[in-house]
């Protein structure tokens, strides 16, 4: 995968995406005019990186408000499905992109936008089809129900070269098992922006979260 600079780090440092944070917010936004204080609050909080999921109809519009009001934060853009999306969502101003999941359609179409991608993979089959692309970095998904930490550890035998950022059912308790794991770049986390507080502009309690999810290793 293609290095990029982080926010965190001085003009002209590159790292790969699971080297920006510990753990990477996966958000959903209902509502444009959240996206903008949610970004700034997970800065203020010491994430400076999100991953926006393509759920909900207003993603796009949220993805372009944030790439324009708030550049210090790495954005990203979730749940690419097809090549479609991953063009429009870099059209919008996402940094990177990650996929719940990996075809050779889908994987020659996030490699074409030119930008770092996670490819998602549950299995040994599709972790060597990601790396047989050139492509070593990719995300595990979903995490807990595929297997958790014992499946990482099996797959670091035979595949040490493939690093992942584990997403889905992922906890701050469950989180430092997984950043333990030598093929472990970053966690993918939910909990970091709950639909309650979001929908209550709650940001104080986001940047609280956030500061909390930073320290962990």
């Amino acid at each position: 995968m293609s290095s990029l600079p982080t926010p965190t780090e001085p003009a002209g440092t590159t790292a790969s995406v699971l080297d920006a944070v510990p753990v990477l917010p996966v958000v959903v936004v209902d509502r444009v005019e959240d996206a903008v204080p949610l970004a700034r609050a997970l800065v203020a909080g010491g994430l400076p990186a999100v991953e926006l999921t393509l759920r909900t109809p207003v993603a796009l519009d949220a993805i372009r408000a944030i790439a324009s009001e708030v550049p210090e934060i790495l954005l990203g853009a979730g749940t690419i499905t097809t090549p479609a999306e991953a063009e429009a969502a870099v059209t919008a101003g996402a940094r990177f992109l990650v996929s719940p999941g990996c075809t050779p359609t889908l994987l020659a179409g996030m490699q074409a936008t030119g930008v770092p991608f996670l490819p998602g993979t549950s299995t040994v089959s599709e972790v060597l089809a990601v790396l047989e692309s050139g492509q070593q970095e990719m995300k595990f998904f979903p995490a807990e129900a595929a297997g958790g930490t014992p499946y990482l550890k099996s797959v670091g035998g035979p595949l040490p070269q493939a690093r992942f950022c584990p997403t889905g059912g992922i906890t701050p308790a469950s989180a430092p098992s997984y950043l333990a794991l030598p093929n472990v770049g970053c966690v993918g986390g939910s909990w970091i922006t709950p639909g309650d507080a979001v929908a209550a502009g709650d940001w104080e309690r986001i940047s609280k979260l956030a500061a909390e999810a930073a320290t962990l290793r």
